[in-house]
């Protein structure tokens, strides 16, 4: 049977197979759904503002993916505090029992209850096969994250491991803030006035993301018995339309 009411935090397809589609995003856009999601969604604007200068120095390309700097390092840390701060927003909003020294075993739990490993990033002007990417596909196995080990790797010990902040890992990052943000609010960047994006774009199967560079394509493949199946009219009036996720 699919989901009658919607989790926290949490954005999933219907099941019809769609997402946004007649006016069922609106869920996304209540204040009990997430606290402060636009802080979330600010911050991302700004790390993407920095990554598309660092392509004014780096061009997108195959042929720089171990190319690592001082700046490079700087935007993959922030990147990954981001991961993180969603992560714990992710958990803690759905009274995760668990609220202090989180750690990436309690992250990976998102990934069954969020299909993080499903989604799949476009970067533009890219040249090469790295192009798309899937920055939690590793979380579909029980393999840690490449560019999140870097990151810890290069925070602790930057001396020895200086060379791991690389464009590579940073992309992938940045990649990775976008699918945690996707798979929360979909398209929407709770600016005045906004709703699901709906940009022309090529016919690669992908939406127009949040900040409205990057491309994404969301699971489609969510089983039955895990979809939302609700009409938002009926719940949008009730003390708290939501559920919290069993992380258990």
């Amino acid at each position: 049977m699919a989901i009658k009411k919607p989790y926290r935090r949490t954005c999933r397809q219907f099941l019809d197979g769609h997402y946004s589609e007649g006016g069922r995003w609106r869920y996304i856009t209540h204040p009990k759904f997430a606290q402060s999601p636009d802080q979330y969604v600010r911050s991302f604007f700004l790390l993407q503002k920095d990554l598309k200068e660092l392509f004014d120095y780096i061009e997108p390309s195959d042929t720089n993916l171990k190319c690592y700097s001082y700046r490079v390092h700087e935007l993959l840390m922030r990147a990954c505090i981001e991961v993180e701060a969603n992560c714990r927003a992710i958990l803690l909003e759905n009274d995760y029992k668990k609220d202090t020294d989180l750690n990436m075993d309690d992250y990976k739990k998102i990934e069954k209850t969020h299909l993080l490993s499903e989604y799949e990033v476009k970067v533009p002007y890219w040249h090469g096969e790295k192009q798309f990417r899937r920055p939690f596909f590793a979380w579909s196995t029980i393999k840690a994250l490449p560019w999140y080990r870097a990151y810890n790797a290069t925070k602790h010990d930057r001396y020895e491991s200086f060379m791991e902040a690389t464009f590579d890992n940073l992309i992938d990052a940045c990649c990775g803030v976008l699918v945690l943000l996707s798979a929360q609010f979909h398209t929407i960047d709770f600016a005045p006035g906004n709703s699901p994006l709906a940009l022309e774009g090529p016919n690669d199967g992908m939406e127009s993301g949040i900040g409205e560079y990057f491309r994404v394509k969301f699971p489609n493949n969510w089983p039955e018995e895990l979809r939302y199946d609700f009409n938002w009219k009926d719940l949008e009036n009730e003390d708290n339309p939501f559920q919290s996720l069993d992380f258990s």
